[in-house]
Order: structure tokens, then C-alpha cells, then sequence
């Protein structure tokens, strides 16, 4: 898949995280609907043992990549210091089929499935080239936090 730099949007205006928590480098394609984010595997990682991203870590890159969904209604203005907070409330199913290795960009697209209000259901896929590391579905909540 070839990706125009100027269609890729800095994640940090869509998701509270930072690192070393921050488990997903670009957003590549937003709509209200859906996502599909990046992040290339760091030796340094948190989720990385023995050369490999661990299950934790493809639930977390799955977590933030579906959260960029539901965040963009709180990061809409990049310029405003807003703060959120964000939760997973639910997984309704996960299915783990391969690893990545440091060194490996992954890539993963999640849609929509339903929302009321702060929640959402959505459907995560991340894949290594063609191979699916790892299916899921998972429901979130984000919420502005008051200061």
C-alpha cells in the first residue's frame, strides 16, 4: 500500500497517549466511520519481549486505533489544550494469529459498528503486509476531563 505524506495526520491530535504508551505512529486514513493508523515495532517498547510485540501490545494498538474515531470529535481544533480520557469497557471477542517482530510496520484498520453518545462498538483488524495478526471487537468510552 503505498501512503501520500501529505495524507498522513499526526496522531497526538486525535489520542491522549504519549509515550511510551502511545502504541500507533500515524493515522492514514479518518472518517466519522472509520480509521486505519500505523506504528512501526521499537526495540524499546513496552509490549516487546524477546524480539516480539506481545498480545497486550496488538490490543493496545488496537484500542488506540479505534479510539481515533470517537477522539476526533475532542481534537476537531489541534490548537486547543484539551484533555481526555479514554477506557476500554468491553472486549466482545479477540482472535490473535501471529506476532509482529521489532521492526515490523504494522497497520490497522478498525469501522464503526455502532455509538451512543461517548461509547462506541467498533471492529479492529491489524495486519503485517497481508497476514492478520489480530481480529477484535471492542467497545470504548472517552470523555473531555474538566480541569
Amino acid at each position: 500500500m503505498e501512503i501520500k505524506e501529505e495524507n498522513i495526520i499526526n496522531i497526538h491530535n486525535f489520542l491522549p497517549h504519549r509515550d511510551p504508551m502511545l502504541m500507533a505512529d500515524y493515522i492514514l486514513e479518518l472518517t466519522k466511520e472509520k480509521v486505519m493508523t500505523s506504528f512501526e515495532i521499537k526495540e524499546d517498547s513496552v509490549f516487546v519481549h524477546n524480539n516480539e510485540f506481545v498480545e497486550a501490545g496488538l490490543i493496545e494498538n488496537s484500542a488506540q486505533t479505534c479510539s481515533s474515531i470517537l477522539g476526533q470529535s475532542f481534537f476537531e481544533n489541534p490548537e486547543t489544550d484539551i484533555k481526555v480520557i479514554g477506557f476500554i469497557t468491553n472486549i466482545k471477542k479477540i482472535e490473535i494469529f501471529a506476532l509482529p517482530k521489532v521492526g515490523d510496520k504494522i497497520i490497522s484498520k478498525a469501522s464503526l459498528i455502532s455509538q451512543f453518545e461517548n461509547i462506541c462498538n467498533i471492529f479492529c483488524e491489524t495486519f503485517l503486509n497481508d497476514e492478520l495478526l489480530i481480529r477484535a471487537e471492542i467497545n470504548l468510552f472517552i470523555q473531555e476531563v474538566k480541569h
